[in-house]
């Protein structure tokens, strides 16, 4: 278990969680947006969410404000968003800061992690992504213009999805 699985975070509906509570599946962490061009990724992430479920990966959704406020609702106004407009039912967790002084713990821990070119450092805007591994690596980071089920990431994601099929 690593440092990531530890970091406390706070559920959409108010309740205190980690990703420990994933621990041995792959977990794709996205920082999401309601109003945002790219808003539409929210289907492709409920499609791997489901498709992808039983072969362990787990899906989480991390809103925030931080880019051209478009993510302004309250907790209710995203739920309620989410799952009329795109259907989604992976765990969403509280809107959050993931650039900049208040930048969550657990973004202080993903930033580090290097994209495809070499590059670190912060959120470039929203729908960035990391690829976390069954044993709580981060193993892949993917911009924000990369699609959910883009051929690099839905390859990342088959490399470290756990030997065993999981019950969900």
């Amino acid at each position: 278990m690593t440092e990531v699985q530890n970091i406390g975070i706070t559920t959409l509906g108010g309740a205190p969680t980690s990703l420990d509570e994933y621990a041995g599946r792959a977990v794709l962490v996205v920082n999401v947006a309601s109003m945002c061009g790219l808003t539409p990724q929210y289907a492709a992430l409920e499609k791997l969410a489901t498709d992808y479920a039983s072969k362990g990966l787990s899906v989480i959704g991390i809103p925030c404000n931080q880019f051209g406020g478009q993510e302004p609702g309250t907790a209710e106004e995203i739920e309620t968003f989410c799952s009329t407009t795109y259907g989604v039912t992976f765990p969403m967790m509280e809107k959050i800061e993931v650039n900049g002084e208040n930048r969550h713990p657990l973004y202080a821990e993903l930033t580090k992690t290097e994209d495809a070119e070499g590059a670190a450092g912060d959120i470039q805007w929203n729908f960035e992504k990391f690829l976390i591994s069954p044993d709580g690596v981060v193993t892949n980071r993917f911009r924000p213009r990369t699609e959910p089920d883009a051929p690099e990431v839905l390859a990342a994601i088959d490399k470290i999805l756990p030997k065993e099929t999981i019950a969900v």
